[in-house]
């Protein structure tokens, strides 16, 4: 009997705080996820990181052996001064010395880097004006492109996501979940595609160092924003046609952004996905409820009673003329 009543009692408890206990499994399974990437990049990458540093050291000790004129610091110094100049982008090899940062096209591709939130790190702004600036234009750009990007992709949406679907359901009969499931799969398959496969089969074969694997990896950094800055392209210094190819990849990145927000925005509104989103809202009161509803109504009284008020004004407008003649009227009749 007090175990039933137990049972009973927990499980009322968790349907009560069903979504706090969801969103707690949820943090759980989140940070979960973290010490698991970490603990996987650790494991794959800190041997490979090893040998570099050894490969390096060996180097580092035969160029001194075999330059015994230069000293150790003074190499370390050489060193640090050309790694500094790399994290801004320049280079002191003499095959990139023709490659400009910040020519148009070059400024160009960053502008698009920064507003879309990219930001590759290759090249980064050289004065304190230019990161003055860069501060202010983020500022604004970054919201504008918000803005910009969810307009886009509420006009797009409408052709590409609801008409279709609902062409389907009405027409042909079929059931508007399945029919929104497949549109969504379609639609995720077109863009990777078109965005993801076919674009890392281009940059393999532009790209003299890429593979397709490295290529597909830039994509998929790009488009998702990450930007690392590993890869980025049209930083060969024999790239042909280096200004087009940079505007080319400056709009690739700009559609691709929005391809990707439009296949999201479609995924977010299955009805699966958003019935599992709402196991971890917060989940509104009645009393809230309650109060939205006394105040829409309040308001619509409010609205009902100017308009009223304004219908007797209307009437005490025309109501003089009418009333003027009713007492000649009456006294007329009083005399008869």
């Amino acid at each position: 009997m007090l175990q039933s009543l137990a049972g009973s009692s927990c499980v009322r408890l968790v349907e009560q705080h069903r979504s706090a206990w969801c969103f707690a499994l949820l943090v759980l399974g989140y940070l979960l996820y973290l010490v698991f990437g970490a603990v996987v990049f650790s494991s794959v990458e800190l041997p490979y990181e090893d040998l570099l540093r050894q490969e390096l050291g060996k180097l580092k000790q035969r160029f001194l052996e075999e330059h015994a004129c230069l000293s150790e610091q003074q190499l370390e110094q050489f060193l640090l001064r050309v790694l500094e100049a790399s994290n801004y982008g320049v280079s002191v090899l003499s095959n990139a010395s023709g490659n400009w940062n910040w020519d148009f096209t070059s400024s160009l591709f960053f502008a698009s880097t920064v507003l879309s939130t990219t930001g590759y790190g290759h090249t980064v702004p050289l004065s304190d004006g230019g990161k003055a600036f860069c501060i202010i234009y983020s500022v604004i750009g970054i919201p504008f492109t918000l803005l910009f990007l969810t307009a886009v992709v509420q006009r797009i949406i409408v052709y590409v996501t609801r008409r279709p679907v609902l062409y389907f359901h009405i027409r042909w009969g079929f059931s508007k979940q399945l029919v929104a499931i497949i549109h969504a799969m379609v639609l995720g398959f077109i863009t990777v595609s078109c965005f993801f496969l076919i674009p890392a089969a281009i940059f393999s074969i532009l790209e003299d160092d890429w593979n397709f694997l490295e290529s597909f990896y830039f994509c998929f950094i790009s488009l998702s924003t990450i930007g690392l800055g590993d890869y980025v392209p049209g930083e060969g210094y024999n790239q042909k046609f280096r200004e087009l190819y940079k505007i080319g990849i400056t709009c690739y990145l700009l559609m691709g952004l929005i391809a990707m927000l439009v296949v999201l925005e479609t995924f977010c509104e299955l009805h699966e996905l958003k019935k599992f989103r709402k196991l971890f809202y917060v989940k509104k009161d009645k009393e809230e409820d309650q109060v939205h509803i006394m105040e829409h109504d309040q308001l619509s009284f409010s609205s009902i009673s100017d308009q009223a008020a304004s219908m007797k004004d209307d009437q005490k407008a025309i109501e003089p003329f009418v009333n003027s003649q009713s007492p000649t009227s009456n006294d007329s009749s009083l005399n008869n």
